[in-house]
């Protein structure tokens, strides 16, 4: 929940930051985005360490990292120590984050595997969120500097839980760490990851988008070539030929995404649409993680009693479902009650799919590789979410200019270019326009459901498409792989 939940955190707290470091919006960017880069690029590597050098033993040193760079953080007193401190959190967390997967695919019993990998996905999907709420909570009552205080708590808990709970654990694995293979792997996932962030503010055709996209590409294949041929691969890109890993990240790259999408939306809606504020706005998607938590938990029961491919199937029907009731049921005037069922029904289908994903993604690969399958799975959801924002957040901005165009006659054209710009832009506008104030905030309001709606059906299509690709592709059993030639 800590390393999670930090990836959101500080979203809440951009003025302040801005405020209290003299930064400018880019320098605020990079505080905030340099920590998700660090851990996007060195999950496979911290996974593939733990396997090597024992798993509590990298879960401890990460801890250790992770929460003296939360410290730093809170007090540091110019950009370039936060800016670094940021790098050093993420260092600790993709040290921490898929080794805590791994330590429960490779030490619990086949009888307690499901359950325990249920709770551990309920916390992990929900923990954004909730981490999210309490942010925004300490910065409305305290100061974004306490908001370093819950990873820290929840670091100093489960170091002195792991010190007694968690047995050492780790594989005699054959040849040298595959060097090239983690560095590949992090100029791909660093050029992916900082592209989709990139893009919705710059446009795909700016130059360090374009740059970042071909640097990730060329790393990619030169990856792929190298690990089909060293004998001691990093990641043997062989397993994605089995039904559990294919479908199983396929399934959390979109899912992941459509919720990325689904928070770009409902922020603005809450804010700007219902004039609420960033609390009461980050409260609005509590029903989504409660829900999303509850059902993971609910999952591996589930999973038993009709097999995985078909939780998988039933979640992201749901969760479809509740993709269409966001584009149908939201309206102007319709309020949240209009927004609520359709958040619902996507948190407990996502909930229940997400499970048995993660389970079949981490039985695909052999037990000694337990921390890299724990780091697709990780990697996959960081991807996926960037990816969700990235794209839908396009479709909203196009749907906006597009549907705010004929709603501004009459509007003076230096304030309609303005508010054509954007939601946020176009409500700041509105309050110094005077006469022409009701007019642009009725226009920015129906302009910005009706992009809305254009979205959230395009993440139906894409949604029903990933139904049938599970239960084509889906896995066939809950049996653990027991060796990497299995194959599900």
């Amino acid at each position: 929940m800590a390393v999670v939940a930090s990836v959101s955190g500080l979203n809440v707290a951009q003025p302040q930051l801005a405020t209290t470091f003299e930064a400018s919006q880019g320098q605020v960017l990079w505080i905030i985005n340099t920590y998700t880069l660090t851990l996007a690029a060195l999950l496979l590597p911290g996974g593939a360490a733990g396997d090597r050098l024992g798993r509590k033993r990298v879960l401890t040193a990460g801890l250790v990292v992770f929460g003296v760079a939360n410290v730093a953080a809170a007090v540091a007193p110019v950009t370039e120590v936060m800016v670094a401190a940021r790098l050093l959190s993420g260092v600790g967390a993709a040290m921490v984050m898929p080794v805590t997967l791994s330590v429960i695919t490779s030490t619990f019993p086949d009888a307690e595997r499901s359950r325990a990998i249920g709770t551990w996905t309920a916390v992990a999907g929900g923990g954004g969120i909730l981490g999210m709420y309490l942010s925004a909570l300490l910065v409305d009552v305290a100061s974004w500097r306490w908001l370093f205080a819950l990873p820290v708590a929840l670091t100093a808990a489960a170091l002195l839980i792991g010190a007694r709970a968690v047995p050492e654990s780790r594989e005699r694995l054959p040849g040298r760490f595959d060097l090239p293979g983690a560095l590949t792997a992090v100029v791909a996932t660093v050029g992916f990851t900082l592209a989709l962030h990139e893009a919705p503010s710059r446009g795909w055709d700016d130059s360090l988008v374009v740059a970042a996209l071909v640097a990730a590409v060329l790393a990619t294949l030169g990856f792929v070539g190298w690990e089909l041929r060293t004998p001691s691969p990093l990641l043997d890109v062989r397993h994605f030929r089995s039904r559990g890993l294919s479908s199983g990240t396929t399934l959390l790259l979109v899912l992941f995404g459509v919720q990325g999408g689904v928070a770009l939306v409902l922020y603005p809606y809450c804010q700007v649409v219902l004039g609420w504020s960033g609390l009461l706005s980050t409260v609005a998607m509590m029903p989504l993680a409660v829900l999303m938590m509850i059902a993971s938990g609910v999952a591996p029961g589930v999973a038993r009693r009709v097999g995985p491919r078909t939780t998988m199937v039933l979640g992201l029907a749901l969760a479809t479902t509740g993709l269409a009731l966001l584009a149908a049921l939201v309206s102007p005037d319709g309020g949240y009650l209009g927004v609520l069922p359709g958040l619902a029904a996507m948190g407990a289908g996502a909930g229940l799919a997400m499970t048995p994903s993660t389970e079949a993604i981490t039985s695909s690969l052999p037990r000694e590789q337990q921390g890299v399958a724990s780091a697709i799975n990780d990697l996959t959801r960081e991807l996926g979410a960037a990816l969700g924002v990235a794209l839908l957040g396009g479709l909203l901005v196009a749907g906006y200019q597009d549907a705010i165009a004929g709603r501004l006659d009459g509007v003076p054209a230096a304030l309609a270019a303005a508010a054509g710009e954007g939601i946020a832009r176009a409500d700041a506008v509105s309050r110094t326009a005077g006469a022409h104030a009701e007019v642009i905030r009725d226009a920015t309001r129906d302009a910005f459901v009706a992009a809305w709606q254009d979205a959230m059906w395009v993440g139906v299509a894409v949604m029903a498409v990933l139904v049938v690709v599970v239960l084509v592709r889906g896995p066939r059993s809950t049996r653990i792989a027991e060796s990497a030639g299995e194959r599900r």
